[in-house]
């Protein structure tokens, strides 16, 4: 992503006029993909998903992905602004209740406005999100679903990434009464605040986010708070990098003089920068138990790494100027041991989720424990337009990304100024946020 690409150029006023993306190509690209997807796996529960994540990852690291790309994700749009999570027919109408999802769009309008070019598209989709907004200032999974940690994180990204203030808004995008935005006079950050553990939660779990509350009393889910714990921040899956901070850990929660008998969420984080630093200061401790590592929240799974969850935490970690705590598990990640690498062979998804990581914590992408994940990410789908300078082309069929030299990257790589994803990520191995949504709710 480049400098002149700023958050005025992206503004939505800015291109008004722009043409209407041509609709996703039923044709068959390269290795049985459909033409502009990335990756071959069933994008049915993912395809936008992994698709915004793909392209906002080459974008952050310099890369300017195939117009056939952009144009099977801007082609998956449905009339009225929402996102599917995938439609094979893009002729066919969308199912405006079950059909869209605000984290599919949410990705979607980050992943556009990056590129830029789609105005209309960004524009529609924002609109979409404006008008579901919930009562409590949050989203749901769909459209009059229950708020939860997840799409709500999404929607402030893609907010944030349109260079509108996410806490400001509600349907007709001004301030609602007492300056807040959402229906109910509500923001997404009353949201999120209402999900937080707070000093009335067991000393382990406070400053943790319940992925809903829904179902009564909020449960503690890793998941939810990597999300959360970066767009508190007011920051999507990108963001501009601010290069070398003082090292200083998160704070937790101070509750020695709080009132803890008002219940969960109670005698907490006042302020989205308490909050921020509190589910910062719980994903720190998390980790520091279990090998610089998250594990894996899904009911049932075996105890085992979430490579996604934990790559989703050193970008929280990172944007919150915490690089001290963002290394560890950014160590741990890149480290051969870890199997991260191995997990993410092939899944666009997945690397592209290494990729934000390395980018947010000041890495090299593309010497990532020795593997060139920019060049893996590129060999998943159709070949970029270019390749950043010092990354080389992509070789077609080069899944492994080791059969070129590995440049450093000389601190290129902070230059990049703004925001995504939230959004979970099952250690399972493809680790998207819709396939596996309903098994999140504890």
């Amino acid at each position: 992503m480049n400098i002149r690409r700023s958050v005025a150029a992206l503004s939505l006023c800015a291109a008004l006029g722009v043409a209407a993306a041509p609709a996703a190509s039923a044709e068959d690209g390269p290795a049985g993909r459909s033409a502009g997807l990335y990756g071959t796996k069933d994008p049915k529960f993912d395809g936008v998903w992994r698709q915004s994540l793909a392209l906002l990852a080459q974008d952050a690291v310099g890369v300017t992905p195939a117009k056939s790309a952009i144009d099977w994700l801007a082609g998956q749009q449905c009339a009225d602004g929402g996102f599917p999570a995938y439609r094979a027919d893009t002729t066919k109408a969308c199912d405006p209740k079950k059909g869209e999802f605000t984290d599919a769009t949410s990705a979607a309008v980050q992943a556009l406005a990056a590129l830029g070019g789609r105005a209309d598209a960004v524009e529609k989709s924002i609109g979409w999100l404006k008008r579901h907004q919930n009562e409590d200032g949050g989203w749901g999974m769909n459209p009059g679903g229950p708020s939860d940690a997840n799409s709500t994180s999404a929607a402030i990204g893609a907010f944030a990434a349109t260079g509108q203030d996410p806490a400001k808004g509600g349907e007709d995008g001004k301030d609602s009464e007492g300056g807040k935005g959402g229906h109910g006079g509500k923001s997404p950050y009353d949201a999120l605040l209402g999900l937080q553990l707070g000093c009335a939660a067991k000393a382990d779990e406070r400053g943790a986010f319940a992925y809903t509350a829904a179902k009564g009393e909020p449960v503690a889910n890793e998941l939810a708070t990597a999300s959360a714990a970066l767009a508190i921040q007011g920051k999507g899956f990108v963001f501009e990098t601010v290069g070398k901070d003082k090292g200083a850990g998160p704070k937790p929660l101070r509750c020695e003089d709080r009132d803890s008998k008002d219940g969960a969420g109670k005698g907490g984080a006042g302020t989205p920068k308490e909050a921020a630093e509190a589910a910062l200061a719980h994903l720190s401790r998390v980790m520091s138990d279990t090998g610089s590592h998250l594990k894996s929240a899904m009911p049932g799974a075996k105890d085992q790494p979430d490579f996604g969850g934990t790559a989703d935490a050193v970008v929280a970690l990172a944007a919150g100027e915490h690089s001290a705590a963002a290394g560890k598990p950014l160590q741990w990640l890149q480290s051969k041991d870890s199997g991260a690498v191995a997990w993410a062979k092939g899944d666009p998804g997945a690397l592209a989720k290494l990729v934000l990581a390395a980018h947010a914590a000041g890495a090299n992408p593309r010497d990532f424990g020795g593997a060139d994940l920019v060049q893996q990410l590129n060999a998943t789908g159709p070949k970029p337009e270019a390749a950043a300078p010092d990354s080389g082309a992509a070789a077609e069929g080069d899944s492994d990304g080791k059969g070129e030299e590995k440049k450093s990257d000389g601190g290129g790589i902070g230059g990049v100024w703004w925001t995504v994803g939230v959004c979970a990520v099952a250690g399972v191995g493809i680790g998207f946020l819709l396939s596996g949504r309903k098994r999140q709710q504890l």
